[in-house]
């Protein structure tokens, strides 16, 4: 495997026209599967929410939950970047405890780098933590976070703000900007108009790479996945077939079998 992926090899895939793969998370035996199948960036996501605790929405996530699940996937990985996702209210209340946070999830969770959602809005609070001496990939377009402000899960078609967005971003120093819910002809001009890299979600073919979430692609949740999202194999069917072939060996009294026992 090639030597460990960092930000600034992020933006010489960008510069060189190659697409950047990333994939989220949440625990060390998925995040070692993901790493060695290839994958340049893993994001621990604050999804992990919704994909293993079972809630409704991203809000009620911690910071020590947070540091809990980065902590496992940080020790699993050996190429690809890291980075840990800024829960709710963990970055909204101050510049100081913003950096504070990002720090944690570096010393603690040994992440090589943090993702926070917004724009402009969240500009020097960006500024502050890449000023700490930490990596910040921002978050544009639909945000999680916010969904009660925007009235929902709705695709986001502001092409001046989005632009704005970006351009802030990239100049408070964010290493990368991920695109979410985004009309595909507005994220190829966001892609072009700036110089960090593009990564998208629910934003069509035209950035510079792609994110989903882990346990969609694997067919491991039962719950509504959006439009953008694809099914690559069905892990959840094959699971269910296997405990079921338990259960009923076990009531039928064949197994443990003979090869099982110890003499």
């Amino acid at each position: 495997m090639n030597s460990p992926v960092t930000v600034t090899k992020l933006q010489k895939m960008k510069t060189n026209g190659e697409k950047i793969v990333a994939l989220t998370a949440y625990d060390h035996p998925f995040a070692k599967l993901v790493d060695e199948a290839g994958v340049h960036m893993i994001l621990v996501g604050d999804s992990v929410g919704m994909v293993v605790q079972g809630k409704s929405s991203t809000l009620p996530v911690t910071m020590d939950e947070m540091i809990y699940h980065t902590k496992m996937v940080s020790r699993a990985v050996n190429h690809a970047i890291v980075v840990g996702d800024m829960p709710f209210m963990s970055y909204q209340t101050g510049k100081s405890e913003a950096i504070t946070n990002a720090g944690r999830f570096i010393k603690e969770g040994d992440a090589a780098a943090i993702k926070l959602e917004g724009g402009a809005a969240v500009s020097e609070t960006i500024r502050a933590i890449t000023g700490a001496g930490i990596p910040v990939l921002a978050h544009i377009g639909l945000l999680p976070q916010s969904v009660h402000q925007m009235g929902g899960f709705k695709v986001q078609r502001d092409e001046e703000r989005l632009l704005a967005d970006a351009i802030e971003v990239e100049t408070a120093g964010a290493f990368a900007v991920i695109l979410e819910g985004i009309p595909d002809d507005i994220s190829k001009k966001v892609s072009e108009k700036i110089n960090i890299p593009t990564i998208g979600i629910g934003a069509g073919i035209n950035c510079d790479g792609q994110i989903l979430v882990l346990h969609d692609v694997l067919g491991l949740t039962d719950r509504h996945v959006p439009k953008f999202v694809k099914k690559y194999v069905d892990l959840g069917s094959a699971a269910k077939d296997g405990i079921r072939k338990y259960v009923e060996e076990v009531q039928e009294s064949k197994f443990p079998a003979k090869e099982h026992f110890y003499g």
